[in-house]
């Protein structure tokens, strides 16, 4: 392969101009001295797995995916890409159950839903959490997310109807989160666009976006998930649809992980596919109006988190939350909570995941927030244990201040 072609496919890494932005910005460097940082591992590394494979580094799997590499890089080199590439490309060794399992989220999901009391009950028990320590290497300070009884995907179709009557419709691409575990976001979500005057439809069928087989060394299973959402999202724009939706790291995932990091072409459907944040600030600017509840008070922090940072559409977030009357509202400084999906479950790295995210829990302990805002499911299950402020998707507050 020529060099040129190469660079092309290979994430620019010859546009490196050797800076060390991403070193000074990378939340893993400043706390685990394994990690060779993103320079190292990204655009040095990536010229010499090209001569040898034998440079690869395993170290690389300390590395988050956070993509603040990226957000600071001057020169637009996609730093996070080239490792998580490379950890495709060249790691030879199998995923451990215990990565099978926390990447197969559809899988857990519909196996824990009909037993969900039970479920969370033993997860929550302490010899659970030591018993999975000692045999999985799931941290046993870490916290689980509890399943749902119900799905939000049936809830929606006993609703399909009602939404049917709406004249301008979007589909829903609602994630593992909602759908197993926390569907009152799907329902807030709903009563959002309906008091917008937009139906929600269900996509037919659709996957776990795949980000955690992707982290998870299942990049070949992500890639079957990767195609046929891509293949069901094409349905739904074929048919003259947006594509909302909840979750920053979904919304990253779908649009630039699948061509970048599993070769799966999106094109036909990546500009149809927004967070449901921007889809209503846009209506909002173009005339459409929400009421407010006149009494409606809350003292708000709002985490930006990192995949919705590289999106650049933290700002939509941001102006909702704003315009609501009787919000006080903060704006956190830009910082990594920690978690970065499966990542901080694991024993190795629960540590350096604390002491990722332990500035950003030293500024909303000292803001005092009634609840902090966020984008992304996994941040919140992190601040909430780390912090024990309770955690809401900007989509959940404004159905909360809605006035219908």
């Amino acid at each position: 392969m020529k060099l040129q072609e190469y660079t092309t496919s290979a994430h620019n890494f010859e546009e490196c101009m050797k800076c060390t932005v991403c070193t000074a910005y990378c939340p893993v460097l400043q706390v685990n001295p394994l990690y060779p940082g993103p320079k190292q591992a990204g655009p040095d590394g990536e010229r010499l797995r090209l001569k040898d494979p034998y440079f690869f580094n395993y170290a690389l799997k300390y590395c988050l995916n956070c993509k603040r590499c990226e957000v600071a890089c001057p020169s637009g080199v996609k730093v996070a890409d080239l490792i998580q590439s490379a950890r495709i490309k060249y790691d030879t060794h199998p995923p451990k159950l215990r990565d099978q399992m926390l990447a197969s989220t559809d899988f857990m999901g519909k196996l824990a839903r009909p037993f969900a009391p039970i479920v969370n009950g033993v997860t929550g028990l302490g010899i659970t959490k030591t018993v999975l320590d000692a045999t999985l290497a799931i941290d046993h300070r870490r916290t689980f997310p509890k399943y749902s009884g119900r799905s939000f995907e049936g809830w929606l179709k006993r609703h399909s109807k009602e939404q049917a009557r709406f004249q301008e419709q979007v589909a829903y691409f609602h994630g593992c989160y909602v759908n197993y575990n926390y569907p009152q976001l799907g329902k807030d979500l709903v009563k959002v666009l309906n008091a917008l005057g937009v139906g929600v439809q269900l996509l037919d069928k659709e996957k776990c976006c795949g980000i955690a087989m992707i982290t998870n060394g299942m990049a070949r299973e992500a890639a079957k998930h990767a195609t046929h959402n891509v293949e069901v999202l094409g349905k739904a724009v074929a048919q003259g649809l947006k594509v909302v939706t909840t979750s920053s790291t979904c919304t990253l995932t779908i649009r630039d992980e699948y061509p970048e990091l599993l070769k799966v072409d999106n094109t036909a459907v990546r500009d149809s596919l927004l967070m449901a944040t921007r889809f209503i600030y846009e209506k909002l600017e173009k005339g459409a109006t929400l009421k407010f509840r006149a009494d409606y008070h809350k003292k708000i922090a709002y985490h930006t988190p990192c995949h919705l940072e590289k999106l650049g559409w933290g700002v939509f977030s941001e102006r909702l939350l704003r315009m609501i009357p009787g919000v006080e509202f903060t704006l956190l400084n830009s910082n990594c909570c920690g978690i970065s999906g499966t990542y901080g479950f694991k024993k190795e790295n629960y540590e350096s995941s604390q002491a990722i995210g332990q500035p950003l829990f030293d500024q909303i302990k000292t803001v005092n927030p009634d609840v902090v805002a966020c984008d992304c499911e996994t941040c919140k299950w992190q601040i909430e244990m780390s912090t024990g402020y309770p955690v809401m998707n900007p989509i959940s507050i404004l159905a909360e201040a809605l006035n219908v």
